[in-house]
């Protein structure tokens, strides 16, 4: 049978919180290495102003893997159905970003009881970095059928 919780799941439901440390120069390093994205407007702080920039800036991505490892705090990450996020702003070295969710819907869905989950990535100070939504199954599908029994 599947967990009790994917029982209880009702539209109002929060995801637990992730909120990882400050941006660093090293964390962009780091992930550039990680995922193989060196675009230098990220890491070389010349090149990021000789863009009209002041600073280097977090990669979108980065901010994504976030939001995403605060989906799989709430549940493993062979729940996740879909993911999809809209980048709305840049975010600085120095911020602190702060990774959120809600269950919004919970219905039968490709043929498995799923629930739809709004997820944010917001600045301390409230700016909106990433804005998206997900689908989580809740139950296996023949742990649905024997529930129905």
């Amino acid at each position: 049978m599947s967990p009790a919780w994917t029982r209880d799941v009702q539209p109002g439901h929060a995801l637990p919180t992730f909120e990882p440390p400050p941006v660093s120069r090293l964390a962009l390093a780091l992930y550039c290495g990680a995922s193989g994205d060196h675009n230098p407007v990220h890491v070389d702080i010349d090149f990021a102003r000789a863009a009209g920039l002041d600073d280097v800036f977090a990669h979108g991505m980065l901010s994504m893997a976030w939001l995403g490892h605060a989906l799989t705090g709430w549940v493993p990450q062979q729940s996740i159905r879909e993911y999809r996020v809209r980048f709305a702003a840049i975010t600085r070295i120095g911020e602190r970003v702060r990774c959120r969710g809600e269950v919004v819907e919970v219905r039968d869905r490709n043929g498995e009881r799923q629930a739809r989950v709004t997820v944010r990535a917001h600045s301390l100070a409230g700016e909106v970095k990433l804005d998206g939504d997900a689908w989580i199954a809740l139950a296996p599908q023949s742990d649905q059928s024997l529930e129905s029994k």
